[in-house]
Order: structure tokens, then C-alpha cells, then sequence
């Protein structure tokens, strides 16, 4: 549940593309007053406001005609430690300004690295006009992507909660690495024991079966605590893609599949030493195993057909 990964912020700007651009031209359109250009005050009001409701808006500037920074930026969110206040600065070859100076209405850039955050974010500006000298202004606001995204798509409340969730879930990783370590052990322990059994061949045969027993199950649990800590702890997960629970379960799955088939190896190799009351137990266990293999490869062979199919939905 790490933050989203540059490919993931891109896709998903442009899936909601046109949405976006609608939502920064109302809160640019809502605060574009020609009070922004004369009052300091104005300014810093204004953005607050808006980011009270918008917590992805960053920063807010004023560009003259010749595309110079006429204003300190005012800045919130990610962009609130940047050291440099952009006063005076040459913007003229920047893409909001190229957008703006010929247009008379609010222009949208495509994602660029913001140099205060240094995060993929979109830039808005609006051209006005001073009533008072006719200067021509431009008011510049930029967002943050990631958080806009998170916020159109419903997640920016849960991701709020997203540090306690990664502290539970290494706890549950530690735990299992630990129940992992004490099976090593009782593993090791079983091996160095089979020196003293030499004078009971029957005994020294099977006891090398609970070794791989021990080393199956801490290779089981070890694989699970690996997976939860990928999935929930490093790695950025798509709640709202099927693919993501998908991939989740798929490794799972796939962990208690390869446990399931090597302790139906080590009942057939007993069975094959003389203890064959355990072949009935062998063969249920097989049968087990290819119900479980069967059965994933249709899960993920209908999770990714419904998934091509949501997603052409949207398109549509």
C-alpha cells in the first residue's frame, strides 16, 4: 500500500483525463478575481480556501505578459517546504505559459516533475486582466497528480489511515517470519538428531520426511509472510482493480499449492518404504492439489476476462 508508482499515476491520468481537466478549470474559474492580482492577502485566502476542499491543490502564482513570476509562490502540501519563493523567475518556456498567452479561458497542461515538489503534478492557468492599469496577468495553479487522482477516485480519506494498516501488516510479517525461524530450527534440530538413530534403520529412514515436513511449512509461511509484506507493505495496491486482489490470491494460492503437492511426495515415498496404510491419505492429497490448480487457473482466467471487459466500459 505504498504511494502510487509514476506508470500507475500516468495511466490513470489518463483514464480521467477529461474529468480532471474539468474539475481544475471550476476551482480556477471559482477563484479567478482580478483582487488575486493586487491584494498579497487576496492570494493567500484564496488558496487556503481552496485547499480546505481541494488538499491536492500546491501552489498559486502570478505570471506578467512576458511570462516572469510577478508573485512569491504560496504554497500548501508537498510543495509547502520548498526553499525557493519563484519570484522573478523566467517562465516564459514553460507549457502553461505557451497554453496561456494565447487563450482567453482556463488551459490545462499534460503531467510534468514540479520543481517545488518534485512529484508529478498539472498545472492551470487563467489569463486576466488588471481593470485599473489593462496589465495582463496570468494566475497559475498547480496540483499535485497523485493526490488528485486518489481524491476523484474516493481513496484520499483511506490513505490517511494508510500508516497504521503498513504497521499491522509488518507486524503480521514478523510473526510469521518468527513461527518460520522456530520450524528452521525444529528442522536443524530433526537433522542433527539423525546420528543417534543410526542403530534403528526403520526409525532413520522416516525420519528425514519431518525434516522436509518442518522445511515445507516454514517455506510455506515464509513465502506468505513475503507476499503480505510485497503486497500490502512495498509494493502500491489498486484497490479498486480486481487485478491487484488477483495477483494477491494467485501467489497465495499458488504458496499452499506447491506445500500441498511435496507432503503428497513424502506420503507416497513412505507409503513406497513400507508404511502404506498413508497411500489412501497420498492420493486424496494429489487430488487436493490438481482441484487447487484447476481451480486458480479458472479464477484467473475469468478474473482477467471480467476485468477486459470493465475496463472497456469506461471506454465506451
Amino acid at each position: 500500500m505504498s504511494g502510487m508508482s509514476y506508470l500507475a499515476v500516468i495511466e490513470r491520468y489518463h483514464q480521467y483525463r477529461d474529468a480532471l481537466s474539468e474539475l481544475l478549470s471550476s476551482i480556477l474559474t471559482g477563484m479567478g478575481d482580478v483582487q488575486l492580482l493586487v491584494d498579497d492577502a487576496a492570494r493567500v485566502k484564496a488558496l487556503n480556501c481552496v485547499v480546505r476542499h481541494y488538499p491536492f491543490v500546491e501552489l498559486l502564482y502570478l505570471l506578467d505578459s512576458a511570462g516572469r513570476q510577478a508573485t512569491t509562490n504560496i504554497a500548501a502540501g508537498n510543495a509547502a517546504g520548498s526553499d525557493s519563493s519563484g519570484m522573478g523567475r523566467d517562465r516564459s518556456m514553460r507549457p502553461y505559459y505557451q497554453l496561456a498567452r494565447t487563450s482567453s479561458g482556463v488551459v490545462i497542461t499534460p503531467p510534468y516533475l514540479s520543481s517545488a515538489s518534485n512529484l508529478l503534478c498539472v498545472s492551470a492557468a487563467l489569463p486576466l486582466t488588471d481593470p485599473t492599469s489593462g496589465a495582463r496577468m496570468i494566475v497559475v495553479l498547480d496540483i499535485d497528480l497523485s493526490s488528485a487522482i486518489e481524491f476523484m477516485m474516493g481513496d484520499h480519506a483511506r490513505r490517511r489511515f494508510q500508516p497504521a494498516f503498513k504497521t499491522i501488516y509488518s507486524v503480521i510479517v514478523l510473526g510469521l517470519v518468527a513461527v518460520a525461524g522456530v520450524l528452521l530450527y525444529a528442522a536443524f534440530a530433526e537433522l542433527l538428531a539423525l546420528p543417534a538413530m543410526s542403530n534403528d534403520p526403520a526409525a532413520l529412514h522416516l525420519k528425514p520426511f519431518s525434516v522436509i515436513i518442518f522445511l515445507t511449512l516454514a517455506l510455506a509461511i515464509f513465502d506468505l509472510g513475503k507476499t503480505i509484506l510485497e503486497e500490502e507493505v512495498l509494493m502500491h495496491k489498486d484497490i479498486f482493480r480486481h487485478s491487484s486482489t488477483r495477483r494477491t490470491i494467485t501467489r497465495f494460492i499458488a504458496a499452499i499449492l506447491i506445500a500441498v503437492s511435496i507432503e503428497a511426495l513424502l506420503l507416497m515415498f513412505k507409503s513406497a518404504l513400507g508404511v502404506t496404510h498413508e497411500m489412501g491419505e497420498a492420493v486424496w492429497m494429489m487430488f487436493a492439489a490438481v482441484g487447487l490448480l484447476v481451480g486458480l487457473g479458472l479464477y484467473v482466467y475469468l478474473g482477467a476476462h471480467a476485468e477486459a471487459l470493465l475496463t472497456q466500459v469506461p471506454k465506451r
